[in-house]
C-alpha cells in the first residue's frame, strides 16, 4: 500500500467516525453561533494528524484553530456549502488571515467560510501541515454538527494559495469522506490540481468538479498566458468543467469573481 493511500485511509477513518445527525446545534466548540457572525475555535488534533503535520521536521501540534463565518439565516440543521480558504505561504500568510477576504461574496451567496491553522508555527509550511489542520478543523465541526459531513466543500485560494488548494482538494477527495463541489483558483501560474489528481487518484468523478480560473488582464505574476496554459493542462488531464474568466486588473483577488464562481458551483451542484 502506498504512503498516499495510507494517509487517505487514516483521514477517512477520522472524518467518518461521527454518528448520524441528532438535532440542531446552537454552538460550535463551545462558542455561540449566529447567522452573519464569525467564530474562532480551538480544537484537538488527533494523533494520526499530529504525525502527518510533523513530517519533515515540523513540531508536533495537539491543538488547532480555525475561523468560521456564517451567512445570514444560518441554521446548522440545514445544509450549507463550505468555502475552504487556503493562503499562500509567502509573507507568512495563513488561511485564517485570508478568510476575511472571502467574507462578503460568501455571505451574499449563502456559504460558510472556513480558514484553518495551528496554534504554533511550523518549521516548514508544508502541504501535510495544512492538510492536518484542515482535517482536524472539519473533524471539530462534525463532532458538534454530524450533519455537516454531507455539506459540499469548495476550495478557494489566491496565487500560491490557489496551487495549494488544488493539492489539498485532491488529497481530501481521496479519503472519500467529503463532497467537493468546486475550485476557485485566482492568480495561478502553474497547474497543481491536475498534478495532484494524477498522484492521489481520487477517482474519475473528481474530473467533474467545476474549476473557475480567475485571471487579471494586467497580471505580471500569473499572466493571462499562464492562466491559458493552466486551463489547457486541466483539460488535458480530463477536467470537464473548466472556466477561465478575465477581469480588468493585476495580481489581485477580485471579489465579484468570487461571488460569480460560488453561484456557478451552486448551479452545477444543484444545492
Amino acid at each position: 500500500m502506498t504512503r498516499s493511500v495510507c494517509v487517505a485511509a487514516s483521514l477517512s477513518l477520522i472524518l467518518l467516525s461521527f454518528p448520524l445527525p441528532q438535532g440542531n446545534g446552537a454552538t460550535l466548540s463551545g462558542k455561540a453561533v449566529r447567522g452573519g457572525g464569525t467564530v474562532e475555535i480551538r480544537f484537538p488534533v488527533a494523533t494520526t494528524l499530529q504525525n502527518l503535520a510533523a513530517e519533515g521536521g515540523n513540531p508536533r501540534v495537539d491543538t488547532g484553530r480555525a475561523v468560521l463565518m456564517f451567512p445570514p439565516g444560518f441554521d446548522p440543521a440545514r445544509r450549507w456549502p463550505i468555502l475552504v480558504v487556503t493562503s499562500t505561504s509567502d509573507f507568512n500568510r495563513t488561511s485564517v488571515m485570508d478568510a476575511e477576504w472571502y467574507r462578503r461574496p460568501a455571505m451574499e451567496e449563502g456559504w460558510v467560510v472556513l480558514g484553518s491553522d495551528a496554534t504554533v508555527s511550523p518549521r516548514i509550511d508544508s502541504t501535510q501541515w495544512r492538510l492536518a489542520m484542515l482535517a482536524a478543523a472539519l473533524e471539530a465541526v462534525r463532532k458538534d454538527w454530524p450533519q455537516s459531513a454531507k455539506w459540499p466543500l469548495a476550495f478557494a485560494g489566491f496565487s500560491g494559495g490557489s496551487k495549494r488548494s488544488g493539492i489539498l482538494g485532491a488529497m481530501l477527495a481521496k479519503t472519500g469522506s467529503v463532497r467537493i463541489c468546486g475550485f476557485f483558483l485566482s492568480g495561478i501560474n502553474e497547474d497543481r490540481l491536475g498534478e495532484a489528481y494524477r498522484i492521489y487518484q481520487p477517482g474519475r468523478g473528481f474530473l467533474e468538479v467545476p474549476v473557475w480560473l480567475s485571471s487579471g488582464a494586467n497580471d505580471t505574476v500569473a499572466t493571462p498566458q499562464s492562466h491559458n496554459l493552466v486551463r489547457a493542462s486541466l483539460e488535458r488531464t480530463g477536467f470537464k468543467r473548466v472556466r477561465l474568466e478575465q477581469f480588468g486588473g493585476g495580481h489581485q483577488l477580485k471579489l465579484p469573481e468570487v461571488r460569480r464562481a460560488l453561484h456557478w458551483f451552486r448551479e452545477l451542484g444543484k444545492f
